[in-house]
Parts: structure tokens; C-alpha cells; sequence
């Protein structure tokens, strides 16, 4: 675990730069490291160029929502498997229910509590683990049989 932790890269995602810079100074002490956006585009464009294993996202945001950019990160096949928690001050069961029908894998009510958000990070990142050790097996599998046939 501690190997994923200091190599996982987690994105905060929300229009104010000051939850941004402190999510992220959180993420830091907690050891991953942290990618961050202002805004649902700059979201979806840093995913493009930047791998990240957990994105930390805002519900409420101009111009392009939360929801929006759940909808455009899960119907992507190189973005749908990443976690996503949802950050709001909306904590109602609508917004639950429409996060949860999105794919939003864990939805955290603000202010989050920085013990709670390390949980939950962590949490997403183990459930990462399992299929990510499996699928390097696998490759090793597969290339251990290439190469004996020869």
C-alpha cells in the first residue's frame, strides 16, 4: 500500500483555487501526489495528457458541472475505470443518486474531513490494486509464454 500511495497521482478538481491549493497541500502531506484543475475542461484535458489513479471533484461549478464531467470522464474508455469522489456542499439524496447512476464512486459532503478523505482515497486506491496486480501477472504470464515458444 504504501508503494501506490507515494506514486498515485489524485486530482482535485474545483472552481476555487483556494479548496484546490488546500486539498492539495493535504494530498502532499499525506504522501501522493497531487494534479490540479479549476474547471471541468481543465479536468478532462489534463486526463488526456496526464494519468491520474483518483479524481477528487466539485459538483458545483460554472460552466460545466460535476455531473457533466463525470458523464464525459465515464463515457471515455480511457478515463471511465478512474475513481471519483464527489465533493459538494449539495448533500441531498438527488445529487446522490444522480452521482451514484454517473459512476461516482464515493460522494463526501463539505467541509470534508481530512481523516474521512484520506480513508476514502485510500480505499479507492486498494480496490485499484487488486486488478493492477493481476493484469501485470497476466503480462508477465504472456510474455514468459512468448518467449518459450519460440
Amino acid at each position: 500500500m504504501e508503494q501506490l500511495r507515494q506514486t498515485a497521482q489524485i486530482m482535485v478538481v474545483d472552481d476555487d483555487p483556494d479548496t484546490v491549493s488546500a486539498l492539495a497541500r493535504h494530498l502532499q502531506r499525506e504522501g501522493y501526489v497531487a494534479v490540479e484543475a479549476i474547471s471541468g475542461s481543465e479536468c478532462l484535458r489534463i486526463v488526456r495528457e496526464h494519468p491520474v489513479d483518483v479524481i477528487l471533484l466539485d459538483l458545483m461549478m460554472p460552466g460545466m458541472d460535476g455531473f457533466e464531467v463525470c458523464r464525459a470522464l465515464k463515457s471515455n474508455p480511457n478515463t471511465a475505470s478512474i475513481p471519483i469522489i464527489m465533493i459538494t456542499a449539495r448533500d441531498d439524496m438527488d445529487a446522490r443518486k444522480e452521482g451514484m447512476h454517473l459512476g461516482v464512486s464515493e460522494f463526501l459532503a463539505k467541509p470534508v474531513f481530512r481523516r474521512q478523505l484520506a480513508n476514502r482515497i485510500r480505499a479507492q486506491l486498494e480496490g485499484l490494486a487488486a486488478p493492477r496486480a493481476t493484469e501485470a501477472a497476466l503480462n508477465r504470464l504472456n510474455a514468459r509464454n512468448n518467449g518459450s515458444s519460440k
